[in-house]
């Protein structure tokens, strides 16, 4: 290889992409080139190693006494940790004629302690590594959005006046102070906010006398921030409460001035603002139509610009939740309405849905609700409808409100709950998950949470239906095989060397993770939150809570980056990824994340006791 050959090839090295290029250049004069026939020992287990290995060509087995434990090949590094100990815990063989860069021991400790990007990375926890990735991967610009804080915006003056103030006053001093708003305050402390626009829609267009009180055209509710706050968080506030600014406040409680959308601007190139202000105004089913079809626009600038995961999750989370609603209460006749609780279930429920997937949706009704059969059921007829139009398709398992199964009264569900419980079997176990997942998104939210409790109250501590509703995760295998190479899909010509991600990873961590949580009665449905409850409670370890939500934030990013790149190439979506597609690093994190739910699956086997099951 030539110098220019030798710097591309460690420079395709995760996470020697970080070295300088004076320190590059060192690496280089430093490097050495050794072959090594089949069946040798390249590093014998106990000796204080010399070296760290990069493999140009051939394959290597790491090896404990007669146990393979690993097999490295091409572009991949081995042994760092070694180096590091001045101690090789295992042995390294060659299985078939191999050729090697060396790097001398010295120089690679004099390169860790000059480069702190490597430093952090070889003394790395499997899941810093997971949670470092996504920052890695992104544009870096965009990836300090995450880490950006409120005070790092470009936040207005806050004038506060009183509520003797008149129209006219306020108007002046909001052009004399150059600001687009102005805050009340009431004898009581009570805080009112006045917007431009309030002067343009309340003022002008009511035709308004300038003596009048400025309190008269004010708003409460105002919400607060602090000027700490991450700025991605007063931006999920935004667009929660549909609102347009933010009041900031310091540590002492003081405010200091107003966060508004224009200013999140330069830091979110989205117009999630507008998509959530576009639902709320929304008066009809095509003008919600219109903003439903701006979230894969959304999701697209978000992951592209560096956003995490489970950031890109909570909004879009946000926006269906507000879009469902709305749908909702344009579509429901009144009565309907006030006497039910609409819920999303499965990935939506959770918050984990990004892109559309199939609907899963139920209808509770209240007791007393008195909607007639032919109108309930022509109403939920045409809220599926609409929702396919919208772009969300009709479950295959018809877990939609359309179909009466999950349409009914309370009492009915309470009915139903008792025997998904008492009667065991595949379809009921799956009823149970689906419903353990659901949340409430318009209507009367203590319905469905009555119901969970009840769903606690039957299931109470029995060991024997638990170990039932885990035993699921049974069935499905993590894809890593005995030597640590993925196990890949050989028989569907479709899907011929891919990894079913879902299947094979992510499914296992969210059944599992709702399988305890199911037995300590935790009301979360989000997998994130129900594993930091979990480790609150004590029954997750926290170092493995944390790889758990790393590797599974890992596999959800990974999912979606694919997703993402085959709707562009206008493929089908679907839950395959090629490891080959996958670099060095990306392939290393996949089977760290697969390691990670390997040890779930032991863990809830001897919980659970799977095997006496």
């Amino acid at each position: 290889m030539s110098i220019l050959e030798q710097k591309a090839f460690i420079s395709s090295i995760h996470p020697f992409n970080h070295l300088t290029s004076d320190q590059i250049d060192d690496f280089i004069d430093n490097l050495d080139i050794a072959y090594y026939k089949a069946n040798e020992i390249v590093q014998a287990q106990g000796s204080s190693p010399e070296f760290l290995f990069f493999i140009l060509k051939g394959l290597i087995q790491e090896k404990q006494e007669d146990e393979v434990l690993s097999i490295y090949s091409k572009n991949e590094i081995f042994d760092s940790i070694s180096l590091i100990e001045n101690y090789s815990k295992n042995s390294f063989v060659t299985t078939e004629e191999t050729i090697c860069y060396i790097l001398p021991r010295k120089f690679f400790i004099q390169i860790l302690h000059e480069n702190q990007e490597l430093e952090n990375y070889f003394f790395q926890s499997i899941s810093e590594k997971l949670n470092n990735n996504i920052s890695h991967e992104k544009n870096k610009d965009m990836a300090n959005i995450m880490v950006a804080k409120v005070k790092d915006a470009k936040i207005h003056k806050a004038v506060i006046i009183d509520t003797e103030k008149t129209i006219y006053e306020a108007a002046s001093i909001i052009k004399k102070e150059k600001v687009p708003t102005v805050l009340l305050k009431d004898n009581n402390q009570e805080m009112y906010i006045v917007t431009d626009s309030d002067f343009r829609q309340k003022v002008i267009l009511n035709r308004m006398d300038f003596d009048d009180k400025v309190i008269k055209i004010a708003s409460k509710g105002l919400i607060f921030v602090y000027e700490d706050d991450f700025l991605f968080n007063a931006q999920l506030l935004m667009a929660k409460h549909g609102i347009k600014r933010v009041v900031v406040r310091n540590e002492n409680e003081e405010i200091i001035g107003i966060l508004d959308q224009i200013s999140l601007s330069s830091f979110f190139a989205t117009n999630t603002f507008a998509v959530s202000n576009q639902i709320v105004k929304a008066e009809t089913v095509e003008e919600l139509k219109e903003a439903s079809l701006s979230f894969i626009k959304i999701i697209k600038s978000l992951n592209a610009k560096g956003v995490k995961i489970e950031f890109i999750s909570k909004l879009i989370n946000q926006l269906n939740k507000k879009l469902l609603d709305k749908l909702y209460k344009i579509l429901a006749p009144a009565e309907l309405y006030e006497k039910s609780c609409l819920v999303v279930m499965g990935s939506e429920g959770r918050g984990e849905q990004i892109l559309k997937t199939d609907q899963d949706n139920a209808l509770i009704l209240a007791d007393d609700c008195t909607i007639s059969d032919e109108k309930l059921k022509e109403f939920t007829h045409i809220f599926t409808e609409t929702l396919v139009d919208f772009g969300f398709p009709r479950c295959p398992g018809n877990i939609m409100v359309s179909n009466p199964y999950w349409c009914r009264k309370k009492s009915d569900f309470k009915d139903l709950i008792f025997k998904w419980v008492n009667e065991p079997s595949g379809d009921n176990f799956m009823n149970i998950a689906i419903f353990y997942d659901a949340v409430c998104v318009s209507g009367d939210k203590e319905l469905i949470t009555k119901l969970k409790e009840y769903l606690f109250n039957v299931c109470g501590n029995s060991q024997q239906f638990n170990s039932h509703f885990a035993k699921i995760i049974t069935g499905f295998d993590v894809p890593l095989g005995f030597f640590d190479g993925f196990v890949l899909n050989s028989k569907d010509n479709k899907h011929k060397n891919e990894i079913d991600i879902k299947k094979g990873g992510i499914f296992i961590i969210v059944q599992g993770i709702r399988s305890l949580s199911l037995e300590n009665k935790i009301f979360n449905a989000n997998t994130a939150k129900r594993i930091k409850k979990l480790s609150e409670k004590g029954v997750l370890e926290e170092e493995l809570a944390k790889e758990l939500t790393m590797a599974f934030n890992f596999l959800t990013n990974l999912r979606l980056k694919s997703n993402l790149d085959k709707l562009d190439k206008k493929e089908e979506i679907d839950n395959y990824i090629n490891p080959n597609n996958l670099n060095t690093m990306e392939k290393d994190l996949l089977k760290d994340s697969f390691k990670i739910i390997n040890k779930l699956k032991k863990k809830l086997e001897f919980h659970f006791k799977l095997n006496y099951v």
